[in-house]
């Protein structure tokens, strides 16, 4: 496996656009050897154009793609040894599963013994050993999804896995037994890949890194628990997390946050004065254990999610949310006191994140 660098790649499918409003603007990233990252935003965000500048089927405007030290820009997508997996899964109809896995090995004339062996290799990981007999039309499409990854884990000379919102089409039962198949699969194969989707749940547990893009532009690049824990803007902080994250106006003076009248502890010490926002996740805002302990909130909703429930209060004239566990007890209305850790409670400005 290969990392993969796009280096101040950009892209507009005409010559008239100005590159402010380019489908994808000029970036440098790094997509380290055997990671698996996610690119996570709404349709039309530039996730499948830079995936597709990747594997060679689209020809970027400006800049160039390394995979390790080599310059791939102008390698068609066939000399690139890519592996992609579409939306929509390519199955062989005429072909078993077996036959449909061996197919890239076949190409490459490997001996029949070794295309046995590797081919029931990634047939167990992926948990379709039994399977292999069977004519790929009398699969569902779950297990044609498989097959279709099998075709690109089965080769050891990919250099990365490219998917395109490969569980898009698979029934939401099926898709968490899905990740977890694709996810053991590259714990065991440590292949690279690069995940695109628009559901940030997908993201968050299948993925090692994510970028969170937006018109465009790569706004965060971190880990899950970074992007969860600082949200670089108010984009990140509504778009990462179920609810996403509470942002109540609030104001600065001397250093010191206040919102509705009331001191806010916070993480950050820099936080400049002036009307300013706090950002802090339901799943932080804590009911308190005392009636005087404190900040009073008049419950509005109660949502029950199973095991946690959504509990949106009033503040003032704005709106907070908590994520309580089912254990924890909550009135269907009337006042609370709720707490808020300052080690969990951020400030933005302008809409962007003050460092602590």
């Amino acid at each position: 496996m290969s990392s993969v660098t796009l280096d101040n790649i950009g892209h507009a499918y005409d010559d008239v656009t100005p590159e402010a409003d380019w489908p994808l603007k000029p970036m440098t990233m790094e997509f380290k050897a055997g990671r698996t990252y996610a690119l996570v935003g709404p349709s039309g965000c530039g996730k499948t154009t830079m995936l597709n500048i990747m594997s060679g089927l689209v020809r970027p405007k400006q800049g160039r793609v390394l995979f390790d030290d080599q310059d791939v820009t102008n390698l068609a997508t066939e000399k690139r040894n890519v592996a992609q997996v579409f939306q929509f899964p390519a199955t062989y109809r005429s072909m078993n599963v077996y036959d449909n896995l061996a197919f890239p090995l076949v190409c490459r004339n490997w001996e029949k013994n070794k295309i046995r062996d590797r081919v029931h290799q990634v047939a167990e990981i992926l948990g379709i050993s039994d399977k292999l007999n069977r004519a790929a039309t009398r699969l569902g499409i779950d297990e044609k999804q498989l097959v279709s990854l099998g075709r690109g884990l089965v080769r050891d000379d990919v250099s990365v896995l490219l998917m395109d919102e490969p569980l898009t089409v698979i029934d939401p039962q099926l898709k968490f037994l899905l990740r977890k198949r694709i996810k053991e699969a590259n714990d065991e194969l440590g292949s690279t890949i690069i995940y695109v989707t628009h559901d940030q749940y997908e993201a968050m547990t299948f993925a090692e890194e994510l970028l969170v893009m937006s018109a465009g532009a790569v706004v965060q690049h971190g880990t899950p628990e970074t992007l969860f824990e600082a949200p670089v803007n108010n984009y990140v902080g509504y778009f990462i997390g179920s609810p996403a994250m509470n942002f109540l106006d609030a104001s600065v003076s001397g250093g010191k946050v206040s919102v509705e009248g009331n001191a806010i502890a916070t993480r950050s010490s820099k936080a400049p004065d002036g009307p300013v926002q706090i950002g802090i996740r339901p799943e932080y805002v804590r009911l308190s254990s005392s009636a005087t302990k404190g900040l009073k909130v008049t419950i509005d909703s109660v949502l029950d999610q199973g095991n946690t429930r959504v509990v949106t209060c009033r503040w003032g004239s704005q709106s907070i949310k908590m994520k309580l566990p089912r254990e924890i007890a909550v009135p269907s209305s009337g006042d609370v006191t709720i707490e808020l850790p300052a080690d969990k409670t951020l400030v933005y400005a302008g809409g962007n994140l003050v460092q602590a």
